[in-house]
């Protein structure tokens, strides 16, 4: 099974046009499907796949995330998700709907600073996104390092089937926890913290390039 990948200008056509939904950043002109963005086209049998190259993070419903808190008040976290919308969690995620502004503390739950896991619940354009933390797995991240990457590359630092990030957890003996708006949490020793973001930074530059995988592997291979 052959994988091509190839950069492509907007307006660019990239293959025939699948059934169902197209891609994100394409459009058709009957069955033939072009680019609306400057990034990479993936062309795998008959499936095309496009990765925007460039662009700030657009939330989605269901989304995983990891964000900082950068304010609260009696109701709600404001939570920083590399974006140009602002999150929120409210506090009866948290504390369920006995939820009291007298009888709760939202500080002692997460403060200014803190950095979380959490799952996009609500978006729209008339709001901003809504946050849930409810669900096993997502919370307060007690340890790790934080990196951001461009997050239309964030696919390309998971890989096929995850391919990527267990070549790079398993070579630097780390944990990714990876964000899909673009902010990953490198957990594990310090040497090997150093080495996984130094392949994050990689990829961020390289994204583009067929030989990517190669070139990751040959980092990896060459330690700290």
């Amino acid at each position: 099974m052959t994988i091509t990948r190839y950069k492509v200008l907007p307006g660019d056509y990239i293959g025939e046009a699948p059934p169902g939904p197209l891609p994100t950043n394409t459009y058709k002109i009957g069955n033939k499907l072009y680019t609306l963005k400057i990034g990479l086209a993936e062309v795998e049998d008959k499936e095309v796949k496009f990765i925007p190259l460039a662009g700030p993070y657009i939330p989605r419903i269901n989304d995983f995330v990891v964000g900082t808190v950068v304010d609260l008040n009696a109701f709600t976290w404001d939570v920083d998700i590399n974006s140009l919308y602002m999150a929120h969690l409210p506090s009866q995620d948290v504390f369920g709907r006995n939820f009291s502004p007298t009888s709760h503390s939202l500080s002692e739950q997460f403060k200014v600073g803190d950095m979380l896991t959490a799952k996009i619940i609500a978006y729209d354009r008339t709001r901003d996104p809504l946050l849930t933390v409810r669900e096993p797995g997502l919370g307060k991240v007690l340890r790790g390092e934080p990196v951001v990457l461009s997050p239309s590359k964030i696919p390309r630092l998971i890989g096929k089937k995850g391919s990527m990030a267990k070549i790079i957890e398993s070579k630097s003996k780390t944990k990714l926890i990876i964000g899909q708006n673009g902010v990953i949490i490198v957990q594990g020793p310090p040497d090997g913290i150093v080495l996984a973001i130094k392949a994050i930074h990689l990829i961020e530059e390289k994204a583009h390039v067929p030989s990517l995988t190669s070139m990751i592997n040959e980092l990896l291979s060459k330690g700290v």
